[in-house]
């Protein structure tokens, strides 16, 4: 169920990197019965307007994939040309693409395990006071991070071999850190012993 108040929130996935660590592209790899990505983008259509997911490295093979799922919900697929550069540099990309939303809710490829009930509680954090939300767990601070358009211009602006980290200390930055229970904001799926956990 998307947002009853009016904001328009979209999801933008990073698809880019090789997965080097891993051995195997992550964004493909499989869980309960479908791939990362289409785990993340049927999680997202439920609480986003549209969905934007950024991709490098096997661009073609992560359009494919995506567009097999039924129904198939509002994407636009941006490919950052440049995504060598790292994942900063794809967050710049997909944020050029974003129209007519007041919140970006960005997400790694490698965390489909976060369960339905997550996206929908954490939209629900959403305050104007506020221009960066992000989730927190047992005193450790986690991903997806909800971002205002506020901050689009000042992420754009800022050199491709920076980090969100980076950005993050700027004073401009209104942080609200919203302490859940939910264990999988802090997984980052890197290689096969975290993919064995996972699964």
């Amino acid at each position: 169920m998307k947002q009853s108040n009016g904001i328009k929130i979209c999801g933008l996935i990073l698809s880019a990197g090789f997965s080097g660590r891993m051995g195997k592209f992550k964004t493909l790899l499989t869980y309960q019965g479908k791939s990362f990505i289409q785990n993340i983008v049927l999680k997202l259509n439920s609480v986003c307007d549209n969905i934007i997911i950024v991709t490098g490295y096997k661009a073609s093979e992560v359009e494919e994939n995506v567009r097999q799922l039924n129904p198939y919900p509002k994407i636009n697929f941006v490919w950052n040309s440049e995504f060598e550069k790292g994942m900063f540099s794809s967050l710049q990309a997909g944020l050029k693409a974003v129209e007519k939303c007041e919140w970006v809710l960005y997400h790694f490829v490698d965390q489909p395990g976060l369960p339905q009930n997550f996206y929908t509680d954490f939209t629900k954090q959403i305050d104007s006071k506020f221009n960066w939300i992000q989730p927190a767990a047992y005193n450790q601070k986690g991903h997806p991070i909800l971002i205002h358009k506020s901050l689009f211009d000042l992420i754009a602006n800022t050199p491709a071999r920076n980090s969100l980290r980076e950005i993050s200390k700027n004073p401009g930055v209104k942080k609200k850190f919203w302490k859940c229970e939910f264990k999988g904001i802090l997984q980052d799926i890197d290689t096969r012993d975290d993919l064995n956990y996972l699964q």
